[in-house]
């Protein structure tokens, strides 16, 4: 996936982060094996989604002069 710009990378990494905190809060408010195990799942989906796009904005940033 191409981004065309850093504003828009650095919008989708603030909505991840966001997602990121909104689970964790989650996670401490259920109980259960299916929940916490969803919320975990969903918390690893979020932190990979994160870290590529980190990937990919600091890969942007050593482009520009």
């Amino acid at each position: 996936m191409t981004f065309a710009s850093l504003a828009e990378l650095d919008r989708r990494i603030a909505i991840v982060r966001d997602n990121i905190r909104q689970l964790v809060e989650q996670a401490a408010a259920v109980s259960g094996g299916n929940n916490e195990a969803l919320v975990a799942d969903r918390i690893a989906q979020q932190t990979e989604e994160l870290e590529r796009l980190t990937k990919a904005r600091d890969e942007l940033l050593a482009q520009k002069p």
